[in-house]
């Protein structure tokens, strides 16, 4: 049958399982918007109050899913809106497809109105992008882009589309297709039985294994292999922040984060541990810190789907390029079922090193996290912004499943909250989410209130208010000889009068029990909702390691 381009892009969103985009309209994409009203019944459109907000809610979407997310947006602006959101989606491997659109064919290259190259401009933080001037490929890139973003490591892909290939008097023959979503979209090296035994040598003779684990096991869906594998070598277990949940930390070997806000246990584990089993992760600077003293006296044995990781930040001493699920199946066999009590108890000892000071009667943001985990009873979704806050979600609350925290780790985005926990409350209609700002964070993205109360989508948004950049301050008092400069932020936004312009939900909380008051409400009245809690303008994030330190040079105080 023959189809225009716009029906052939619903019609092959509709082939890939596609049950809601993010987007907002403009006049590049009208074309898209005109079959997306006639196709409302097939996809839901829900339009934010920026691009930027669509990006990040497709991701959030993407994240606590599993599936492809979506947004679309037009030409020029609009386009370059969604730039941050696909950034982040691409240094946390979330799998998007950004649909945008551009000017006619014939106006291409000559600095036409609303005109940019955005093909150009996100080459470095995308998997793959296109630019479709001919109807005739139109199908076909559609399909290899959700293929590319959700296959091998995922992230984000672009498509960028001339306003005459979706030119309703433009058609061209549509043939449907079956899609296969576990379809490889390229090839990985085969891994040999001898390969995997050679590993399992190397583990079963280790007297202090240790594993570092990222969000590279969520994204193969192997959380629960991940869990069995430890408990069969009986290796205290970290993880990153983008790998929190990969393993249920109520598991006795979960020693917490790992980094420079990590845990006293898992920072010193990784420095007196014989082999480092890192696994799915990138060994990011705020996890090694200083090279020289990571791991110097432990064998590392690296996972990872992607090539390109492998040794790219840490030299390896054995490795493998491929699929976790796969890895943890198939390895098993081979694995002897290990004691290490000594080891264990040894790491164990460290988890009560550190004592924090928010034990008080005091509203602080340990109270924040555990009287969430409480009244949810742990089952909800942590969104976050970036700062200080994004800290004290990760740990004070006790995540025993993946895909939970819907956090902004390789690029920390301050703003990506917000939209990432609409795009998470749509992707999972019937859970609580919740999402954890600084008010710095906050008033970066805050117009997608509007979007919240315009669908009454019931995220409950909880403001930790210090009326600073406190994470920027933290560094300010430690390295700066207390020179506020900047960070200091003004006290003339109201709240209240917000959420009512706004149309949500409002809650003040000084105190515990104001604040757990505000939770147990909003939790049962399912309305989009602002909390806004007050912090003392000098909590900090700790343990902290300074940058360039090693890692187990921990500041507690």
């Amino acid at each position: 049958m023959k189809l225009s381009g716009s029906q052939i892009i619903i019609e092959c969103l509709v082939e890939q399982g596609v049950d809601t985009v993010f987007g907002y309209p403009g006049g590049a994409v009208l074309n898209i918007y005109d079959e997306l009203y006639k196709n409302s019944d097939r996809i839901r459109h829900i339009l934010t109050s920026h691009e930027q907000g669509a990006s990040h809610a497709a991701d959030g979407y993407a994240r606590s899913t599993g599936k492809v997310g979506v947004c679309i947006a037009t030409s020029g602006p609009g386009a370059t809106n969604l730039v941050t959101g696909i950034a982040t989606a691409y240094m946390d491997s979330s799998p998007i497809v950004a649909i945008t659109g551009n000017v006619t064919t014939a106006l291409l290259g000559k600095d036409s109105f609303q005109e940019i190259d955005i093909t150009g401009i996100t080459m470095p933080i995308t998997k793959h992008n296109y630019i479709v001037k001919d109807i005739s490929k139109l199908a076909d890139v559609i399909r290899e882009a959700f293929k590319i973003a959700r296959s091998g490591r995922p992230g984000p892909v672009l498509v960028d589309i001339a306003k005459d290939v979706t030119d309703p008097n433009n058609l061209y023959e549509y043939t449907p297709k079956n899609i296969s979503f576990s379809e490889p979209a390229r090839h990985i090296p085969v891994i040999y039985d001898e390969q995997l035994e050679q590993i399992a040598k190397i583990i079963n003779s280790a007297k202090k294994p240790f594993i570092y684990a990222g969000g590279g096991v969520i994204r193969s869906n192997a959380s629960n292999e991940l869990n069995e594998f430890a408990n069969i070598i009986n290796a205290p277990t970290s993880t990153s922040l983008m790998g929190i949940g990969a393993f249920d930390q109520k598991d006795p070997l979960s020693t917490g984060l790992i980094g420079m806000h990590g845990t006293v246990a898992s920072n010193k584990a990784v420095c007196e541990c014989d082999l480092l089993l890192a696994l799915g992760v990138r060994f990011s600077d705020r996890v090694y810190s200083n090279k020289l003293h990571f791991a110097e006296n432990a064998k590392i044995i690296q996972i990872d789907i992607d090539l390109a990781e492998i040794n790219k930040n840490c030299h390896t001493d054995y490795s493998l390029v491929m699929d976790l699920k796969e890895f943890f199946v198939r390895i098993k066999k081979y694995l002897l079922k290990k004691d290490n009590k000594e080891w264990v108890s040894h790491i164990e000892e460290y988890k009560n090193i550190f004592i924090d000071n928010q034990k008080d009667e005091a509203l602080r943001p340990r109270y924040f996290m555990e009287a969430i985990e409480e009244v949810t009873k742990g089952d909800c979704f942590i969104a976050t912004e970036v700062g200080q806050h994004q800290l004290w979600a990760a740990q004070y609350f006790t995540y025993r499943k993946p895909k939970r925290l819907i956090t902004s780790g390789g690029l920390g985005t301050m703003g990506f909250g917000l939209g990432a926990s609409i795009g998470t409350q749509i992707g999972n209609p019937d859970s609580i989410v919740f999402n954890i700002a600084g008010d710095g964070s906050f008033r970066m993205n805050m117009n997608e209130l509007l979007t919240m109360s315009k669908y009454n989508i019931p995220v409950i948004v909880v403001i930790a208010n210090n009326g600073v950049l406190g994470m920027v301050r933290q560094w300010q008092t430690a390295f700066y000889g207390k020179r506020y400069s900047q960070t200091i932020l003004d006290k003339e936004l109201n709240y209240e009068y917000l959420a009512k312009a706004m149309n949500v939900d409002y809650y003040y909380a000084d105190t515990k029990e104001n604040y757990k008051k505000a939770i147990i409400e909003a939790v049962k009245n399912r309305r989009p909702t602002i909390i806004n809690a007050m912090v003392q303008i000098d909590e900090k994030v700790l343990p902290m390691v300074a940058p360039g330190k090693p890692i187990d040079d921990i500041m507690l105080k």
